[in-house]
């Protein structure tokens, strides 16, 4: 059995929010968001832990100060459901992106829990409310946030420092060489010129919509909004060189300071259901050149790939 402790942080509450689950010093993680509640920390913590364990089979025992975090997992939610995600006086469920990924999560695991009272000199529990309150303390000063080990995974706050201009194109499409190199179940069909030129417009259209999804406050912050538009081995190398995962990704994007301006540079199909996307963001007096690589995964188009150069 794998006990671990699991909790959330608020400054203000809302305000610059953290989370956290420890087990021992050798494992452990921790995220946040620059805007949130201690309610959605504690479902937070939680939900990174049943991913963090997922490849194991031992049963997991979860300790929580949050009566609210326990009850809505092992009590509220199947109601919840029933009535389309709702509460019994018919108002919308608080936290339900979370929430809903934690279903999804919980599904087939040996879960328990148990409550601990908070402050109180639990070992486990006032590591887990040290490591959270860090990160939401991180978020407010602008610093520095440390994301853990993990559980023998990628960690949640995976991030690789590499000097500015080291990634090469190169990159890029050998991924897409990869993909395009997969099995296709069906063949390509033919079109006339005028139904493919109106497919690359519908086409360009639909993934400028995403790109501008992304960049989204609301869709920076929103865990759920972010799992339907990034692709699970999506990795991302920005404007400074550095190399986000998936994971990292996950736990939130830094909203934009200002109003993100999207110009189309080019579109190009590499394989079947993968199309490069290149595009100017202009964020003031500041311009960068992206090259973004999408995936179609199920009919819907993810992000797989994306490096960003700075217009010096």
């Amino acid at each position: 059995m794998i006990t671990a402790a699991a909790d959330g942080s608020a400054l203000s509450n809302p305000g610059p929010a953290g989370w956290a689950w420890y087990v021992d010093e050798d494992r452990w993680a921790a995220g946040g968001w620059p805007h949130g509640t201690n309610n959605m920390g504690e479902l937070m913590a939680v939900l990174d832990l049943l991913r963090q364990t997922a490849h194991l089979d031992d049963e997991l025992h979860v300790l929580c100060d949050s009566q609210y975090a326990i009850n809505c997992i092992t009590k509220w939610t199947p109601g919840w459901k029933r009535r389309g995600w709702r509460k019994a006086d018919g108002k919308p469920v608080m936290n339900v992106e979370i929430l809903q990924e934690l279903d999804a999560a919980m599904e087939g695991r040996r879960v328990s829990f148990e409550w601990v009272k908070g402050h109180a000199g639990h070992a486990m529990n006032e590591r887990a409310d040290e490591l959270a309150r860090a990160v939401a303390t991180a978020y407010r000063d602008g610093t520095e946030i440390q994301h853990g080990p993990g559980f023998g995974v990628v960690t949640a706050g995976d991030s690789v420092s590499t000097p500015p201009g080291s990634v090469q194109d190169e990159d890029l499409f050998s991924i897409a060489a990869d993909l395009a190199s997969e099995e296709k179940p069906n063949p390509t069909p033919e079109f006339s010129a005028s139904e493919v030129l109106g497919a690359a417009a519908g086409l360009q259209a639909e993934l400028v919509a995403r790109t501008r999804e992304l960049l989204d406050a609301t869709t920076r912050t929103s865990p759920l909004k972010l799992f339907e538009l990034l692709h699970p081995d999506c990795v991302r190398h920005d404007s400074s060189g550095r190399i986000h995962t998936y994971q990292r990704m996950m736990q939130g994007l830094k909203p934009l300071e200002l109003q993100p301006r999207v110009d189309v540079l080019g579109l190009e199909e590499l394989a079947d259901g993968v199309v490069l996307l290149r595009w100017r963001l202009t964020l003031g007096s500041r311009r960068q050149v992206v090259s973004s690589l999408w995936q179609q995964v199920d009919g819907n188009w993810r992000l797989r790939f994306e490096q960003t150069t700075p217009v010096l």
